[in-house]
């Protein structure tokens, strides 16, 4: 049944950041060695965790999951096949990251698109993107026992709160048939922003209290 308040356009894309992110979860199950359940609760956990949030905020009920089953099937039967593929094939660490990254991009714009539609305030539908891009990726690396991406000094939240803002506006000045260019012009702003960070390992000044630098300090000088 597909998701009759989403154009083809988004429901393709939504179906795509599904898989992808469902692949990145894996990945990270697969890093941590995690047994065959664990990989399919990591991978359907990253793909849904988003979205699940973003309905349960917004009072989109059921959400998305329960009205239309393919998600959770899809997650399934990606979570099996990378499983399969991991165990014969080596992915690098990086394609965990691309995979992140382009999921980031199709979340974002999918969870403000959806805030929109319900007629909420351009403010509200880019916390939604935001929450709808971030939530699986923290759920995910909280059941991997890693530090959450997001707390770390990476551009991450900051490239979706980007692509968020830049859907949102996009949207709000141009007619409904530009749909298709605030998409992709949103995706590329998360996508290159994300990829970039990566490549170049950009990253936010961390804070640092008074003994931190002291300490640094006395560290050089010895």
């Amino acid at each position: 049944m597909i998701d009759f308040d989403l154009p083809l356009f988004i429901f393709s894309l939504d179906l795509f950041g599904t898989v992808v992110f469902a692949l990145a979860g894996v990945l990270a199950a697969a890093e941590r060695r995690l047994d065959l359940f664990g990989v399919i609760i990591v991978g359907t956990v990253t793909a849904i965790g988003g979205g699940t949030l973003r309905d349960l905020i917004l009072g989109r009920l059921p959400v998305f999951w329960v009205q239309n089953n393919m998600y959770i099937w899809l997650t399934i039967f990606t979570s099996l096949i990378v499983f399969a593929l991991a165990r014969k094939i080596r992915f690098p660490h990086y394609a965990v990251q691309v995979a992140d990254a382009i999921g980031l991009a199709v979340f974002t714009v999918i969870g403000a698109k959806v805030a929109i539609s319900l007629g909420h305030s351009p403010l509200i539908s880019v916390v939604t993107g935001v929450m709808t891009g971030v939530f699986g990726g923290i759920l995910r690396d909280v059941l991997t026992a890693v530090k959450p991406m997001i707390f770390e000094k990476e551009i991450y939240a900051t490239a979706v709160m980007a692509g968020a803002i830049v859907y949102v506006n996009l949207n709000w000045f141009l007619p409904a048939s530009w749909e298709t260019f605030n998409t992709l012009m949103a995706m590329s702003v998360v996508l290159s922003m994300r990829l970039a960070a990566i490549h170049w390992h950009l990253h936010l000044p961390v804070f640092l209290s008074i003994e931190d630098t002291q300490h640094s300090e006395e560290k050089d000088n010895s």
